[in-house]
């Protein structure tokens, strides 16, 4: 038997991991995806402390990784479909783990419009990653539907390439940090369509325009463009979890302070947990107090 489950390999996964390998605990570490999780999406991550002028995600992923191996903290790519929360026994494909506590760290993943075209044009001009797909379109029309730090950052990065990005966002003002909108006002290849909703994706083969309604008048028009990048917010990666621990309607796991769930043992933390602020910084936080109180449920239970 394993002393600690991590599931996730994000910022939360990887810290948690850190912390238990100093800790001494045998640990696992189960990600489905790339090691460093979906922060690997964007290109670099500039409100990292420490790191003046932005640190590459792949660098920074890269070293906390390299801290988990150092370690001695075994890593499995693999998907997570059960948890026995009683038992603490983890189902992957072709295997079942038990350990001691377990904890969760297994994301979010993006919201979807959910409107005409985006699923038929998802690959063929619809997109959830500008720096997986930023450069096919080089030279191109490109919108992005949103207005928080995502947008902005991934606006920036697509101006490099696109001939134009234009930003559709349903309210007047956008939610992007200020530094990131002044960043975005500088940018000339960068315009905005405000208190505006997209709500059909249009073409033959691909993308060929997106039909746009003004919030007030309720008017509608189709605006050509060859891509849209959609950053409307993140949807939890519990669905495996469903039923089995507390959760707030949208699935996000609820945990105290000390980042326990409710069922004994089992921890949350990162972007599958209920909170406030979604960023690295306090992923990272969160993973290293799941971790301690990992470590400290297992020591008071006598390893």
């Amino acid at each position: 038997m394993l002393d600690l489950i991590i599931i996730g390999g994000g910022p939360a996964g990887l810290t948690a991991a850190i912390y238990a390998g100093r800790s001494r605990l045998e640990t696992l570490l189960i990600e489905k995806l790339a090691v460093g999780g979906r922060i690997l999406m964007s290109e670099t991550i500039e409100n990292y402390p420490g790191f003046p002028g932005g640190v590459s995600t792949q660098e920074l992923m890269g070293r906390m990784e390299a801290q988990v191996k150092e370690l001695g903290v075994k890593i499995v790519s693999d998907e997570v479909l059960d948890l026995d929360c009683h038992k603490k026994t983890v189902k992957v494909t072709n295997e079942i783990y038990q350990a001691r506590a377990v904890i969760i760290a297994s994301g979010a993943r993006p919201r979807k419009l959910n409107i005409p075209g985006e699923e038929k044009y998802t690959g063929r001009g619809v997109s959830y990653c500008a720096t997986c797909d930023g450069p096919f379109f080089k030279e191109k029309k490109v919108v992005i539907v949103g207005g928080g730090n995502a947008v902005a950052e991934e606006a920036i990065y697509l101006s490099r390439f696109a001939s134009s990005v234009s930003v559709i966002h349903r309210r007047q003002d956008l939610r992007a940090a200020a530094i990131l909108q002044e960043k975005m006002q500088e940018n000339k290849k960068i315009n905005f369509i405000l208190s505006s909703v997209v709500t059909g994706i249009k073409g033959l083969q691909k993308v060929e325009a997106v039909t746009i309604k003004d919030v007030a008048s309720g008017k509608e028009k189709d605006f050509n463009c060859d891509g849209v990048f959609i950053y409307i917010g993140y949807e939890p990666e519990t669905t495996f979890l469903k039923g089995k621990l507390g959760m707030d309607e949208a699935g996000f796991m609820v945990t105290d302070e000390n980042m326990a769930t409710s069922a004994e043992g089992v921890f949350a933390c990162g972007d599958c947990r209920k909170k406030g602020l979604y960023q690295v910084i306090n992923a990272c936080a969160d993973g290293a107090v799941a971790a301690d109180s990992a470590y400290k449920f297992i020591a008071a239970k006598g390893k």
